[in-house]
This record gives C-alpha cells, sequence and structure tokens, in this order.
C-alpha cells in the first residue's frame, strides 16, 4: 500500500486485531511515536467507538479501519468543526470517486457517509488540545466496503451498492490521498470553500423531514452549521442550532 501523499499514511501501522485503531493511534502520540499523518490500520477490530457512544461493528477483513494522526495545531479549539467538514468531505470525495457523481451519497452531520437512507461509513475525531489551540486529531474512519450482510437494515456497503468485490489495500491508499488533500486545504485557510462544499452534499440539506427533540418529533429542514458546527434546523419558521445529542434523524 503506497498512497500518493506527503505525509498522510507515510507512516503506517497495521495491526492484523486491535481493540480501537483510535485508541491504538493515541497510545502512538502519548509516547510521542506518530509523526504527523500517521496511520494506524486493522483488518480486525473488535470494540471499536462511534458516535454517541455507541459500537463501530465490521466483519473483520472485509472492510476499512483505520486512524490518522494530525498535528493541526494551526486550528483553534473553536474550530474543530473545520476538521470534521475536511475529513467528512476527503471521505465523501473517495466514495464518489469509486460510484460517480450519485446524488444519494451524502454526508450525515457532523460526518457519516451515507448513500439514500443508509449509512456506508463513520468517522470519529478525537482531539487532544493544548490551551486555545488543538495539538493533535485523531480521525477515525470505518468504510463498509465488501461486507453483504448487517445486523441492520440501515447500513450498507460498497459491494452491496455496485455487486464488485474490492481490494482493501487499494481503496486504503486512495482514501488517504483524499483526506490528505482536504487537509492541506484546511491548512491553506480554505474554510469557506469547505463550508460551501460541505453544505453541497449535506443529508437532507434544504428538505423537510421528521426529527425528534427532548422526545417530540417535529418537522424541520436543514439549513447549515452555526459557528460552533451545530446542525442549524429551521423549525416553525424559527432557526434552532443543536449538539450531537440534542437532536435524531428519523430515518
Amino acid at each position: 500500500m503506497s498512497p500518493q501523499t506527503l505525509f498522510t499514511g507515510q507512516q503506517l501501522v497495521w495491526l492484523p486485531e486491535c481493540a480501537s485503531t483510535n485508541t491504538e493511534a493515541q497510545a502512538l502520540v502519548v509516547k510521542n511515536s506518530a509523526t504527523d499523518g500517521c496511520t494506524v490500520i486493522t483488518d480486525k477490530q473488535t470494540a471499536g467507538r462511534g458516535q454517541r457512544g455507541n459500537r463501530w461493528e465490521a466483519a473483520a477483513g472485509e472492510n476499512l479501519t483505520l486512524s490518522v494522526v494530525w498535528r493541526p495545531t494551526f486550528l483553534a479549539a473553536s474550530e474543530q468543526f473545520h476538521l470534521s467538514m475536511a475529513v467528512a468531505l476527503a471521505v465523501h470525495d473517495w466514495g464518489r470517486a469509486l460510484l460517480g457523481p450519485d446524488p444519494a451519497l451524502r454526508v450525515k452531520w457532523p460526518n457519516d457517509i451515507f448513500f439514500g437512507d443508509q449509512k456506508l461509513g463513520g468517522i470519529l475525531i478525537e482531539n487532544t488540545l493544548n490551551g486555545a489551540k488543538i495539538q493533535s486529531s485523531i480521525a477515525g474512519i470505518g468504510l463498509n466496503i465488501n461486507q453483504q450482510d448487517f445486523g441492520v437494515s440501515t447500513a450498507t456497503s460498497l459491494s452491496r451498492l455496485t455487486g464488485r468485490h474490492y481490494s482493501l489495500p487499494t481503496l486504503a491508499a486512495r482514501l488517504l490521498e483524499c483526506l490528505e488533500r482536504r487537509y492541506l486545504q484546511l491548512r491553506a485557510g480554505n474554510v469557506n470553500a469547505l463550508r460551501h462544499d460541505y453544505l453541497q452534499v449535506l443529508f437532507r440539506y434544504r428538505e423537510w423531514h421528521q426529527y425528534e427533540i427532548n422526545g417530540t418529533r417535529v418537522t424541520g429542514q436543514i439549513v447549515g452549521t452555526d459557528e460552533n458546527g451545530r446542525l442549524t434546523v429551521e423549525i416553525e419558521g424559527k432557526l434552532q442550532s443543536f449538539d450531537l445529542q440534542e437532536i435524531k434523524y428519523i430515518l
């Protein structure tokens, strides 16, 4: 696996099995053994973590499970969502290269990857702060590639969508290239371009759908995100912003 990158994935740690690639990456950061762009990848993750404290489950040897370490010290702690946008867009870029410009491929806020109403991949970014700056970031990414059977109906895989079987090392290399391109765009300060691109591929953007807030179903339309990365939804003519735990999509 040889990604055509400057630094992302140039230090590659492959583990046949581990509890969590994010945990392994964090251990390397603590030991000061991770270079900028260090990537930990595994065939089998036994205790993967997802958003909302959920577990990320994937069949061994059939999917991509990796974590990338960056040191975005150019970002303030208040700008963490900028990195989230960049990573989500990179994964969307990767998916678009494989599936074509299909409007069903979307980023579900904050950074899951959906095809239609089914989840194709998940992202968990964990940041370490140093005062008002981000000291290090670990972007954990799980993508369903060749897996055919899932325990839930809301999941799908690249192979199920296309009927093809894929080489995981090849797809991993392409993913790392996409990640570095968007990361360099962020590092160059092109946040407005990232925000524009993010809204263009945002799941349910400017569409009316049902959501659950404080146990109550409401109808609203997503109109974007606020300066802190919270989801902004128009409900009954008023704009409201929500953190991850405060709003639930009705799929």
